[in-house]
């Protein structure tokens, strides 16, 4: 694994968190949603299952809640080891490219805004920050 992609794991980490939530909200309205008893014609004769049908919708609630927490779990981690892996770095402003692109999310154009400086250069200091560093033999791997 290279260094990009070791520290490109949190932003695609934190994005696939933001999928589930968005999945558990969606799942939540689901199970509040009133459903009106079907009346039909005919009458077919099934098992019926001894929980209500309102359980299972918990059930998966339920546990897209637990897998949510253990990615959030596994991202606080991934960030606290990207910090420690920041220190190498001695440069002020490619430490703080670093941290701008990998920590915050930033696109280069965010961060040449906060930098003052321009696309290319944000790059340019990137990329010489990228060369300084070192993947942590523990590396967390998504």
């Amino acid at each position: 694994m290279t260094t990009k992609e070791y520290l490109q794991q949190a932003y695609r980490l934190d994005k696939r968190i933001n999928s589930h939530i968005k999945e558990l909200e969606e799942l939540k309205s689901m199970a509040a949603a009133i459903s009106s008893p079907q009346i039909t014609a005919d009458k077919v004769q099934t098992t019926p299952s001894g929980d209500p049908p309102y359980v299972s919708a918990l059930m998966r609630i339920w546990e897209m809640e637990e897998k949510i927490n253990e990615e959030i779990d596994l991202y606080v981690d991934l960030k606290a080891q990207i910090h420690s892996v920041l220190k190498q770095v001695s440069n002020p402003d490619y430490l703080m490219v670093l941290r701008y692109r990998y920590i915050h999310n930033y696109c280069w154009e965010q961060i040449g805004e906060e930098l003052l400086a321009d696309r290319r250069t944000v790059i340019r200091w990137h990329d010489a920050a990228i060369r300084q560093l070192l993947v942590p033999e523990n590396a967390i791997v998504i």
